[in-house]
């Protein structure tokens, strides 16, 4: 069965619990122990993993890295899945590997180019993978200039941070005034183009922001598997379409994913996403982390969470060519526990008639300091994997 292997995800997404469950459920029937940290006591990641803590607050990137290496040195951590601050901890893989800690994430150079999407949209231009028309965007002059191209060329604008993940901050523009339409049913992430504009122009600080035509569906997530030698092991893309869900092996997708998987050395988990833009597949955007819904494509038969663990310790996994593709679904909300909450102790009722009289002043409130709960050892009970969330048709790839 081979020795027990320790793994550390920091603070991550909700959904990669089913991260930790395939972990546990790997083919080699291997001791998976998972530690676990992050800011909100809440997440459910904290009570699926076997080990918790609190992450501390208000650590700059460097000061983190050194929590990170205290860490992987004091829970013998072999393989470490860092979400947050990644960028700054890649960049010092060699101290991790000193302390014993593989880290499965890209090197240095491949999470700073996918970080900033203007400078991957440039860099993956030059290998030959088509994007869609884009405009960086600081100044309200800036933004009506895009917009207006892009109205001319027949598209509706939308926008995003230049830098950032998921679909955080993605608008769609529209040229209707604020109405109560706005105001009904579901929020929405059309946006008034005027209200834009009079929101730029009050801003105490500068934006930084891609326009780009609003691409309709269906998007393809490809999710892949890269091992530290460039050659890439698994490439399965996963469809969205409204509700719809389904999996694909076709190289309109497969191909470009893995040619940027391997030009720019996204080792170990990453996922690439592409929209139609006329009758051409366009990179949407490159995550250099396990994508949330990465449990889905079990749905074929593959555990790439296990797999991507393999590579980081030094294991051959050969080519991971799933057995079938799933059938069409659609992924709906269910429940995953939380730690239990420590409540203080209740303090019992005084004997009113022992105390001294007051005088009758109001007493000043105060407040008093919010405690962070300390570190617990838990085993969160096992429950069905179920899909966290439902992306909405319009919103942004996450």
């Amino acid at each position: 069965m081979g020795s027990r292997v320790r793994v550390w995800l920091n603070r991550t997404y909700a959904e990669n619990v089913f991260f930790m469950d395939q972990l546990r459920n790997n083919p080699q029937h291997r001791a998976v122990e998972i530690h676990a940290t992050h800011g909100d006591p809440d997440s459910p990641v904290l009570a699926a993993a076997d080990t918790a803590e609190p992450e501390p607050e208000g650590l700059s990137p460097r000061a983190y890295v050194e929590y990170a290496l205290d860490m992987c040195a004091r829970r013998s951590v072999d393989v470490f899945v860092p979400v947050l601050h990644q960028d700054a901890i890649v960049a010092q893989r060699a101290e991790f590997a000193a302390v014993g800690t593989a880290l499965l994430a890209p090197p240095a150079e491949a999470v700073a180019v996918f970080h900033d999407k203007v400078v991957a949209y440039q860099a993956v231009e030059a290998v030959g993978i088509p994007v869609p028309p884009w405009y960086r965007v600081r100044t309200v002059e800036e933004l009506i200039a895009a917009v207006e191209e892009l109205e001319a060329a027949g598209h509706r604008a939308c926008f995003k941070p230049a830098a950032g993940a998921g679909g955080v901050g993605f608008r769609v523009i529209t040229r209707s005034p604020f109405s109560l339409m706005h105001l009904t049913g579901f929020p929405s992430a059309y946006v008034p183009l005027d209200l834009v504009v009079e929101a730029l122009r009050t801003a105490a600080e500068p934006v930084d922001w891609l326009v780009m035509p609003h691409l309709g569906q269906p998007e393809v997530s490809v999710d892949c598997l890269t091992g530290p030698d460039g050659r890439v092991r698994m490439a399965i893309g996963r469809t969205k379409n409204g509700r719809r869900r389904g999996f694909t092996l076709d190289d309109a997708w497969i191909e470009p994913a893995r040619l940027l998987a391997e030009a720019f050395g996204l080792h170990y988990l990453s996922n690439i996403q592409f929209r139609m833009h006329g009758d051409e597949p366009v990179l949407m955007d490159v995550n250099t982390r396990p994508a949330g819904g990465l449990h889905q494509i079990a749905q074929c038969g593959v555990n790439a969470p296990w797999a991507a663990v393999q590579l980081a310790l030094g294991e051959e996994t050969g080519e991971l060519v799933p057995p079938f593709l799933g059938p069409d679904y659609t992924v709906v909300a269910g429940p995953r526990p939380v730690r239990p909450v420590s409540l203080p102790a209740q303090r019992s009722e005084p004997d009113v008639s022992a105390l001294p009289v007051l005088p009758a002043v109001p007493a000043q409130a105060t407040e008093s300091p919010s405690v962070l709960p300390a570190p617990v050892e838990a085993t969160a009970p096992a429950l069905p994997a179920q899909a966290a969330t439902a992306a909405g048709a319009a919103i942004a790839p996450a």
